[in-house]
C-alpha cells in the first residue's frame, strides 16, 4: 500500500430554527428540525500532500463563505484555500449562508449561522486530518434505477417550453434531453478506520419542500448505506443537476406513495426523500463489493478562472422587470398575471434583470480539478445541465471523471444553447450569455489535461 492516507469527519450544523430557508422565491422560515445537517468531510494526503473535499447541507455556497471556511480552515490545519473543494448539497431544506431581498430582516441571524457553519466546517476538516490513516482505493459505476429522475424541462405541444410542468398537463409533449443514470462510486478501505464510500449523482436535492430542516435525499442515502454496511462512512457530491428533478409528470402505479403535488409542480414530501434517498443507496450497495481497486500513487488539485459573458437585459425589458420585482417585493405575487412555475419564471428573470441592470458585463467562474490516481473530480462553482456533465466526462485519458455542482461557488444555472433557443425558467433566469455551457465542458477538458501533465 502507497503512502496514500484517507481520513474522514462528519459534524453536526444545525441552524437555529425561524432562519430562512434556502431554495424558493417564497420566504420559508425554519420551524423544526426533520433530519439532522452534518458537514462532512474527506481528507486526502500524500506525502507531504493534503486535500480536503468538503461536503456542506445547504442549497449554495457563496464566495464570502468560501473565503471565510477557507481562512478558518487554514489557522486551524495549514491547509490552504488552493487545496480546498467545499461544495454544497444543493438541499432546498437548510439554512441559508447568505441574507437576500427576501429576508433582510434576517440578516444577522443567518451571517451569524455562516460565521458558525465556516467554524464547523474548519473543525471538521481537523478532525478528518487527525483521522488520516493508510488507504486503497476502489471505483466503480452504477445506474440508478427508474423512478428516481426525470430531465425536467419539457417541450409543450403549443410549442413552448416549460420547467416543470402542471401534472398530467395534456399539452406536455416531451422532455427536453437524456438523463444520466451513471451513480459514480468511491470506495476507500482503510488500515483500523472506517470505510468510507464517496457517491457522485446529478439530481436536484429539492424532495421535501416545507419549512423543517433536512439533508433531503441525500440524508437517507447516508442512513441507508452506514445502516446497510457496518463500520461505513459515506459522503456526497451532487453532479450535473440543473435540469433533473425527481417528478414523473404522468404518475402510475405507486408514484404518488407518501407524496403530494407542491406549489411548483412537483412531487414533493419526507417520502419521496426517503424513496430517491434509498433508491440511491440501493444502487450504491449493488456495486459496492464489486469496485476495482487501483493504486492511487498522485494527487492533486488546481482550479481555474473562465471568463463568461453576463447576461445583462436589454433597456426595453427593465422597466417590466422593475414592476415583477416590485411587486414581489411587496407580497403581491397575485398581480403578476402567472401561476405557478411560469410565475417563479417571471419573478426570477424580473430580478436576474434588475440585478444586471449596471453589469458586469463579465463573470469570472472558478473550476477546480481535483486528482485521485486515475480519478478526477471537476468542480462547477454552479447548476450545470446534464450535458455539461456528459461532456465533461467525454475526456480521455481517466478511469472515472464525476463533475461537481456548486463547488467553490454559486453562480446560479448553466443551460445548455439549445435551451436559450427553446426558453424556459433555467435559460430565461441565467446570468450568463447562450453559450456558458459549452464554454464551461471546454474550460472543464482544459482543467483535466492540466492536471493529468502535473
Amino acid at each position: 500500500m502507497s503512502q496514500f492516507s484517507v481520513g474522514f469527519a462528519k459534524v453536526n450544523v444545525n441552524p437555529p430554527l425561524g432562519i430562512g430557508v434556502a431554495g424558493y422565491y417564497v420566504p420559508r422560515f425554519a420551524k423544526g428540525i426533520l433530519d439532522d445537517l452534518d458537514v462532512r468531510v474527506l481528507a486526502l494526503t500524500l506525502a507531504e500532500k493534503k486535500i480536503l473535499l468538503i461536503s456542506v447541507p445547504v442549497c449554495g455556497v457563496d464566495d464570502k463563505f468560501i473565503t471565510s471556511a477557507c481562512e478558518k480552515i487554514q489557522q486551524k490545519t495549514g491547509v490552504t484555500a488552493e487545496n480546498t473543494f467545499i461544495s454544497a448539497t444543493h438541499t432546498h431544506t437548510g439554512g441559508l449562508l447568505c441574507p437576500t431581498e427576501a429576508f433582510e430582516a434576517d440578516e444577522e441571524v443567518i451571517r451569524t449561522y455562516a460565521d458558525f457553519m465556516a467554524e464547523r466546517v474548519a473543525d471538521a476538516a481537523k478532525i478528518a486530518l487527525e483521522d488520516a490513516k493508510p488507504a486503497k482505493m476502489g471505483y466503480i459505476t452504477g445506474w440508478a434505477p427508474e423512478r428516481v429522475a426525470y430531465i425536467r424541462r419539457y417541450k409543450m405541444k403549443d410549442g413552448s417550453t416549460l420547467t416543470c410542468p402542471p401534472i398530467n398537463d395534456p399539452n406536455i409533449d416531451h422532455p427536453i434531453g437524456e438523463l444520466d443514470q451513471r451513480v459514480h462510486v468511491l470506495r476507500f478501505d482503510r488500515e483500523g478506520g472506517a470505510s468510507i464510500v464517496l457517491v457522485n449523482y446529478g439530481l436536484h436535492a429539492d424532495t421535501i419542500n416545507g419549512d423543517l430542516l433536512s439533508p433531503d435525499w441525500p440524508g437517507w442515502m447516508y442512513k441507508t448505506i452506514e445502516k446497510a454496511l457496518d463500520g461505513t462512512e459515506c459522503i456526497f457530491f451532487n453532479g450535473a443537476e440543473g435540469d433533473v428533478g425527481s417528478t414523473h409528470v404522468f404518475p402510475e402505479g405507486g408514484d404518488m406513495n407518501d407524496t403530494e403535488i407542491s406549489f411548483d409542480n412537483e412531487m414533493k414530501s419526507p417520502g419521496m426523500a426517503r424513496f430517491v434517498g434509498r433508491a440511491i443507496a440501493g444502487t450504491v450497495l449493488q456495486v459496492y463489493d464489486k469496485v476495482h481497486y487501483v493504486d492511487v500513487d498522485k494527487i492533486n488539485i488546481i482550479k481555474k478562472l473562465l471568463p463568461v459573458a453576463a447576461n445583462v437585459p436589454a433597456k426595453e425589458d427593465l422597466p417590466l422587470a422593475h414592476k415583477y420585482k416590485d411587486l414581489h417585493d411587496a407580497g403581491k405575487d397575485d398581480e403578476i398575471p402567472f401561476k405557478a412555475m411560469q410565475l417563479t419564471t417571471v419573478v426570477a428573470e424580473a430580478l436576474r434583470m434588475v440585478r444586471l441592470e449596471n453589469g458586469p458585463e463579465v463573470f469570472n467562474l472558478c473550476l477546480t480539478g481535483v486528482q485521485i490516481g486515475h480519478v478526477a473530480m471537476v468542480g462547477i462553482p454552479g447548476e450545470p445541465f446534464t450535458d455539461i456533465g456528459v461532456g465533461i466526462k467525454g475526456a480521455e485519458g481517466w478511469s472515472m471523471i464525476m463533475p461537481c455542482a456548486l463547488t467553490n461557488g454559486d453562480a446560479g444555472y448553466f443551460p445548455m444553447q439549445s435551451a436559450y433557443d427553446e426558453g424556459g425558467y433555467e435559460a430565461r433566469t441565467s446570468q450568463y450569455k447562450a453559450g456558458v455551457a459549452e464554454k464551461i465542458i471546454e474550460g472543464g477538458k482544459e482543467l483535466l489535461e492540466e492536471l493529468s501533465s502535473i
